[in-house]
This record gives structure tokens, sequence and C-alpha cells, in this order.
């Protein structure tokens, strides 16, 4: 099947109606991407398409979440790879606007902040970043909405029952704060989707996938495995019932020279605060999420293990 590309708002949403007024559709998925996509987008996209009639993927470079511009300048576009991976997995729709689409006018006034949530870990190391994705995401998740495109009256219409499709937008828990964050919007906006976390991808070799390993050297690469091998050693002493013992784990990523370790903590999965005395002298018990970010040579990289005994 062949996944149509649209760059605009209106005509996303004409497209996905006509689509779910086609097949009778009852549900929409929607997987927000800033492209160079590599396994774990493939995985969104798949779980997506599993799980719903029609499924709508995105492509946009945010400018509004990059503090540097020579960092924003420097992310990979790569369309045409992007769309054929999206249609290998069944994706219907693939929009990918400009940034007049998305900012007519300029940068918007007015913009979704983060809160207290979203000014530790990663929004300490990078001031007004969350404030920027969750902007996006909101009008994003808007474009998205199925039956947007006002379709023929009773297109939805199935059995006894009639309505608009349900609606869900998928995404990675290697970005956990992000998703913490998202879900909190959804939740606190009365946004009308369902989030769906889908688990991280890793390479053979335990490294989370990111559209930043490109820029990893060989040797780069092989010293950024010290930190999921880190989190596995923490993940072993949590099933086990053991103190966690952060201090030690901490330690064998600082004996690798070309890692410079920024966070290394596990915290409470929805509030992201720290669990009480960091389980270092006491057995893990209950739930927890492992947090963890480092440059590697110049490449920041950020992964996580979620934590339950």
């Amino acid at each position: 099947m062949v996944a149509q590309l649209v760059r605009t708002a209106a005509e996303l949403r004409a497209a996905s109606a006509l689509l779910l007024a086609e097949r009778g559709g009852r549900s929409q998925g929607l997987v927000p991407t800033m492209g160079a996509l590599h396994e774990g987008h493939a995985r969104l996209a798949r779980t997506a398409v599993e799980q719903n009639d029609v499924v709508v993927a995105t492509i946009f470079v945010n400018p509004l979440q990059f503090g540097d511009a020579v960092d924003l300048d420097r992310y990979p576009r790569t369309l045409e790879a992007d769309v054929s991976l999206l249609e290998e997995q069944g994706v219907d729709l693939v929009f990918a606007p400009s940034v007049e689409e998305v900012y007519p006018g300029g940068e918007p006034l007015v913009r979704v902040t983060a809160g207290s949530l979203g000014e530790k870990w990663e929004g300490a190391s990078r001031p007004g970043h969350f404030d920027g994705a969750l902007t996006v995401v909101a009008k994003l998740l808007h474009y998205g909405i199925p039956g947007a495109g006002l379709p023929p009256a009773g297109a939805f219409v199935s059995g006894a029952g009639a309505g608009l499709p349900a609606y869900r937008a998928y995404f990675g828990q290697k970005d956990a704060q992000q998703l913490a964050l998202v879900r909190r919007m959804v939740a606190d906006l009365n946004f009308p989707v369902e989030i769906v976390a889908v688990p991280t991808v890793r390479a053979d070799d335990g490294l989370a996938l990111s559209s930043r390993n490109r820029f990893l050297s060989d040797e780069e690469r092989d010293a950024a495995l010290v930190l999921s091998r880190a989190l596995r050693l923490i993940e072993e002493r949590a099933n086990a019932h053991q103190p966690l013992d952060l201090d030690s784990a901490r330690a064998l990523i600082e004996s690798q020279p070309l890692v410079a370790l920024d966070y290394f903590d596990v915290v409470d999965p929805d509030t992201l605060e720290p669990l009480a005395e960091n389980c270092r002298k006491v057995p893990f018990r209950g739930e927890g999420l492992a947090l963890i970010a480092a440059k590697v040579g110049p490449v920041r990289l950020i992964d996580n293990a979620p934590l339950s005994s």
C-alpha cells in the first residue's frame, strides 16, 4: 500500500476523513515524529497499524524545542527514506508540514508550558525544550483528531451505535520525561486522545536507538554502551529486591573517559521525583524509573529503564 504524503492540515483532515469513511473506520492512530526514522519509529508505526483502521504519521522538525540553531540545522532531514519506512509498516498518511504551516506568522505568542515537571532532568539541561515540544505536540494532536474533515453523515455508524472513531497517539518510552509530560498535558487539558507508550527499541548490543546515534564515531558508540550496562545493573538489583546502590552504577559510567554523565537517578514514573533515599541502602520495592543522560563525545544521549518488583 502506498502512503499518501500531505503537506497541509486541511489536506490531512480531508484525506483522513475520506479513508475513515471508505473503511467504515472506528479508530485512528497518530505517530508524531521529527523524521530521521529508525527501527524504534517503525515499531511505533507498526503498533499503531495493528490497533487502528487508519494511521497518520507526522514528520516535523520543530524549531521551538531546539535551544541551539546549529543543532537545529544539523538535525538530519531524510524525508524520502522516512516515507518509505512508514509505508513499509502500513501507514496510510504522512503529514510533513512546513514551519510556516505549523507556525503561520512566525513563532507563536501563546505556548503550552511544561511547568515544574518540565524544569527537572532534561528540562534543567535544556531550558524551554519541553515548552516547545508540548506546544507542537498539542498542535499535532489537534491536527490528527479523526472526523475533523467532516465526512458524510453516518460514515462512522456501526451497528446500533454512532460517533467519532477512537483516537490514539503513540510515543516511545525512551523519551520518558516527554511521555510523562504529554500524558499530563492530555489529562490536564482534556485532549480527546489515548496516549499509548511503546517500549524502547535497542540495538543487539543494548544501545537505545536514537536519531543522534549516527553522529557517534565507532569509538564513541562503544563507549556509549556503558549507559545501557549501568541501567541493566540497576534492573537486576531491582528484580532481586536488593538496594539499588546508584553510586556504584555511577562509578561504572564515570570510569569511561569518553562519557560525561549529566544525571542518573531513580524516580517516580509519574511525578519524576526521586524515590526516597534513592533506594541506596534499602531493598527496592514497588515501581520506579531509572533515568540517565550523558554526553558521549559531542552527542547527548538519554535512556531509561522501568523498574518493578
